[in-house]
């Protein structure tokens, strides 16, 4: 206590003090007795008094552990610098804006004669990366916590490649944050953001250099610049509407129709349930209808930090297509493939190009690539993994041409390194406006990809588990299940053909029964191979309390009869569901749809 109470947000402080007047001892432990960890995307946690929480005090702990260790790694450190941005989100109880708590990373930094490139406002997280890179930086953080609810904040942390950082970086960093947890003199001076001469504001020149970048995936500007397509954008009270009119422009269209009551700033997201574009036609609701008064048969959705991407089409019979993550997957890399063919130089060699994908997202590119000759690899989820393994492959002269991961989370090229919903928009908006001068929609063109490469059906969803003891039981339950150390051989009546598990290294697959995939031993995570051709994977979540679920049918060319594949999905879904997650057992709530 005595050690939260020596910082200066009187708001947070009042929050311990109300907690210590009204003897609410468990939940001070649970406030001060725990610090926040890396998961999939940062530190990401409510916004709120105490160590386990997003506020003043452990954003700049987790800055000057940050310094500690880069100090310790960059000899140059004080020449090269550190990217600081962040998004539009805000807490008025705790007076832990985005932009306050960005201020005081770049405090910390300053008052150590780092010099600090602090953008001046809110951009999309892609521009924090490419920032990195651009400006050979040494590191940089974005404050955000992308479409989480409203009440959470994150500290997101990238390296010198322009990636997120990977282990041994995270926990190294915690080390040094449980080092210096005292406040340094001059760490809660944001002041010095307005009066140090090492502050500079990258703003006008990350997004000019950005914007000419973009020109490399565009491919028709002639075209896109007569189309007789409407889009319609939302950035849902986030960062993304001036970008996106910005990249539209670049590509040679008319301005996307922005949704008017959610174009502007809102961190209180008041017009959806929750800022998640995932969640699909339920929170897409006000830019479905705007579409359909406006006649445009495109939408668009970035979610609150603009680096995901939904999209939806209106179909001929008057209803919505919001496409999956997967599907849109689909679209982008018969398309990037497509665009590679007819641009590539003549000595360009297909067995150079690759794409990617996390190991829980649809196997489609996998197809389309045995067929058309490219390489394609997965990853553990979470991009920071993609982004790693791309710099390994641009190292070694290949071309890396899309990457994924099903949660809406696209790269098209690489001139970021992590997922980015600006340029995937104004992509999708090219491929929309190319099929439109041949009359197909976006739909009509998935149908085209899978009848090609063969059907791949998909289902992700998820369960809510507050419990983590109850977690760690239904996962090793399934790792000791008829006898000790034996998995499964059988879900229902389905016969499972490998099994896979991150959390311990083991793949059933393998010669040597080791994964290949870097063991991730603090997450919990099974993937199930089945003989139908189905895969399942059951995962715990990096940020949210969940357990997911996603399973995929992956047909053959051949197997045509969509209703049938989709059947044998859904009862292997419910034999899942009923024989290894067992809700009603361990009481699991259902996602509320």
């Amino acid at each position: 206590i005595k050690r939260f109470y020596g910082q200066l947000n009187p708001k947070t402080k009042e929050q311990i003090e109300n907690l210590l007047r009204n003897g609410m001892n468990k939940e001070l432990r649970d406030r001060l007795c725990c610090r926040m960890t890396f998961g999939t995307a940062g530190l990401r946690s409510a916004m709120g008094a105490g160590f386990c929480y997003i506020n003043d005090l452990t954003v700049i702990q987790s800055t000057q552990g940050m310094y500690k260790y880069l100090e310790r790694c960059f000899s140059d450190f004080k020449q090269r610098g550190f990217v600081v941005g962040y998004d539009t989100r805000g807490q008025v109880t705790s007076s832990c804006s985005s932009q306050r708590l960005a201020k005081l990373t770049a405090a910390v930094l300053l008052a150590k004669d780092v010099p600090v490139y602090l953008f001046s406002r809110y951009v999309p997280t892609p521009f924090v990366p490419y920032a990195v890179q651009k400006l050979k930086a040494v590191a940089g953080v974005m404050i955000t916590a992308s479409h989480n609810r409203k009440e959470d904040n994150g500290y997101k942390v990238y390296w010198e490649t322009g990636a997120q950082i990977t282990s041994p970086h995270d926990k190294e960093i915690l080390k040094c944050i449980e080092e210096c947890v005292e406040p340094w003199n001059g760490s809660w001076n944001d002041n010095l953001v307005d009066t140090s001469p090492l502050k500079r504001d990258p703003l006008q020149d990350i997004c000019r250099r950005y914007m000419e970048d973009l020109k490399k995936i565009c491919f028709y500007r002639e075209l896109n610049s007569k189309t007789t397509l409407k889009f319609v954008h939302t950035s849902f009270h986030g960062v993304g509407h001036d970008y996106v009119q910005l990249a539209f422009k670049v590509f040679g269209f008319k301005p996307p129709i922005p949704v008017p009551e959610q174009k502007d700033p809102d961190p209180d997201f008041s017009t959806v349930k929750c800022p998640n574009p995932e969640e699909g036609e339920s929170v897409l609701e006000l830019s479905l209808r705007l579409a359909e008064k406006e006649n445009a048969r495109v939408v668009l959705a970035t979610d609150p930090d603009a680096d995901r991407l939904a999209a939806a089409e209106l179909q001929e019979n008057g209803c919505w297509k919001v496409f999956t993550g997967n599907e849109l997957a689909a679209l982008f890399g018969w398309w990037m493939f497509d665009c590679w063919k007819k641009n590539k130089s003549r000595n360009a060699d297909v067995k150079n190009v690759y794409m990617l994908a996390t190991t829980v997202s649809s196997k489609i590119l996998k197809a389309i690539a045995l067929k058309e000759g490219f390489h394609f690899e997965e990853t553990l989820p979470g991009f920071k993994w993609i982004g790693s393994r791309i710099i390994d492959l641009l190292e070694n002269g290949k071309e890396v041409l899309f990457a994924f991961e099903e949660s809406i989370g696209f790269l098209c090229g690489t001139s970021v390194l992590d997922k980015d919903g600006v340029s995937a928009a104004v992509v999708v908006a090219e491929m929309a406006s190319y099929l439109e001068t041949m009359n197909i929609t976006l739909k009509q063109q998935l149908v085209k990809v899978y009848e090609k490469y063969g059907y791949h059906i998909s289902k992700t969803s998820y369960f809510l588990c507050y419990e983590p003891p109850t977690i760690k039981s239904i996962f090793e339950r399934l790792r000791n299940f008829d006898s000790p150390k034996e998995y499964p051989k059988f879900c229902g009546t389905f016969a499972i053909l490998h099994v896979r598990d991150i959390t311990t290294g083991y793949d059933s697959s393998q010669p040597n029964k080791k994964s290949v995939l870097p063991v991730s031993k603090n997450s919990q995570m099974i993937t199930f191979t089945f003989q139908n051709g189905c895969v399942a994977t059951l995962r715990t979540s990096g940020t949210e309390p969940k357990i997911k679920y996603y399973a995929e049918m992956c047909a053959s060319p051949d197997q045509s009869d969509t209703a049938l594949l989709e059947e044998e999905l859904k009862k292997l879904i419910d034999a899942l569901i009923e024989n290894f997650l067992q809700p009603s057992k361990n009481g699991l709530i259902w996602r509320s749809v």
